[in-house]
């Protein structure tokens, strides 16, 4: 994992976002650490930005309760 995940992983630990990405890194260091941040691993290939932000507003429920649930630190995403 370069520089710049690290520091993306502390920022979003820090400002407790949740961390959404398609890359296998945070995936990765989310297996090794844990939360925080919390992390949204979008399985969905080659998507566009479109079909994201679909998935993402069909998936709102699933998100909200990940994002409410204390003992949750990873969700994987994908298309059916």
């Amino acid at each position: 994992m370069g520089a710049a995940d690290r520091l993306i992983w502390k920022v979003a630990a820090d400002q407790v976002f949740l961390l959404t990405s398609k890359d296998t890194d945070f995936y990765q260091r989310s297996l090794v650490h844990g939360a925080a941040p919390k992390v949204i691993w979008l399985r969905v290939g080659n998507a566009s930005t479109a079909g994201v932000a679909a998935l993402l507003r069909e998936r709102y429920v699933v998100v909200r309760r990940f994002a409410e649930d204390a003992e949750a630190t990873f969700l994987p995403l994908g298309t059916p």
